[in-house]
């Protein structure tokens, strides 16, 4: 069950409803109905706390196209869009939640060099789990069709991957690490053949059944030799980039603000284990950072003063 701890003297807030069109309302509308029917949300009138809702392109599957080199590439294409709720105010009040997400690099190092795989997805997985009914009303949300808050666990919070994470290490602390990783919702089980990969993947689906979570057939991918696990490829060979995250990079306009130059450092350091000499490559050094921002911080001045948007 997931609880929501506020900092004292936190002030409570109550956001407007933001405009939709009507191709959105309509989406919104949908899972407003889907939500109501499988008693993830309930109608409420008044509560202290009103979070605005969002509507965000959904992926969905995976799909091999060609890219414009011709190499065929696995990618996730939009194949609809997801109903998010705005809670960052709730979350800037809200007492963190310290448990660990585990480390990428240590689920990729256990995976490469297996020889078969099945790669599970969680159905809604966050709404499997319960909140507190003394926290409930502080998921109260706002759309065109009123104001309603959840039952079960919502995207948004800042807590709920530490929650989602917590409760699935507890359910398959006897399986992590020696049949299968989780990160959050993913499930990748591995063996060295074919019958021990089929033996591990019966254990889980009954585990599964036992403790009532639920499963996506769309996203799940069984008895396989390689597959996609946060943005590498894993098969027997071992490690290796996937290739839609490099036409990603590839196509990334130069920075021209601090921002973009933490959002390129960050796509480009996650693979930085196969660019030989990466800091030198980039010249990352603490100097050349801040010269990179002090340059762009003149040049946005620069440009206020030639617009005469600030005066001497």
């Amino acid at each position: 069950m997931h609880s929501i701890y506020l900092e004292e003297g936190a002030r409570t807030s109550r956001e407007p409803q933001r405009r939709l069109n009507p191709n959105m309302m309509e989406i919104v509308k949908k899972e407003i109905l889907k939500w109501l029917a499988a008693d993830i949300i309930y109608p409420i009138s008044d509560s202290k706390w009103v979070s605005p809702t969002q509507v965000v392109p959904k992926k969905s599957g995976i799909t091999v196209i060609k890219n414009e080199n011709g190499d065929e590439i696995q990618t996730r294409l939009t194949t609809g869009w997801r109903v998010c709720i705005d809670y960052r105010k709730l979350n800037s009040v809200t007492r963190k939640d310290h448990f660990p997400l585990p480390f990428t690099d240590q689920i990729l190092e256990k995976l490469a060099g297996k020889n078969f795989f099945c790669f599970l997805d969680g159905y809604s997985g966050y709404n499997q789990i319960y909140i507190n009914p003394l926290d409930q009303e502080k998921t109260t949300f706002t759309c065109p069709f009123g104001t309603f808050a959840f039952k079960r666990m919502p995207f948004g919070l800042c807590n709920a991957p530490a929650t989602f994470q917590r409760c699935m290490l507890s359910i398959f602390s006897d399986m992590i690490g020696k049949c299968m990783e989780i990160f959050m919702d993913d499930f990748s089980i591995f063996g060295e053949s074919f019958d021990e990969c089929l033996n591990h993947l019966q254990h889980v689906l009954e585990k599964c059944i036992e403790k009532k979570l639920v499963l996506s057939w769309e996203k799940s991918h069984f008895m396989v030799k390689e597959g996609v696990v946060l943005g590498h490829i894993v098969s027997k060979r071992g490690l290796e980039v996937d290739r839609a995250k490099i036409d990603i990079i590839s196509k990334m306009k130069p920075p021209n603000s601090v921002k973009q130059i933490r959002s390129f450092l960050g796509h480009a350091g996650y693979y930085r284990k196969f660019i030989q000499d990466f800091s030198k490559f980039l010249n990352l050094s603490p100097c050349y950072y801040l010269k990179m921002c002090l340059l762009i911080l003149m040049r946005n001045v620069l440009s206020l003063f030639r617009n005469k948007k600030i005066t001497y």
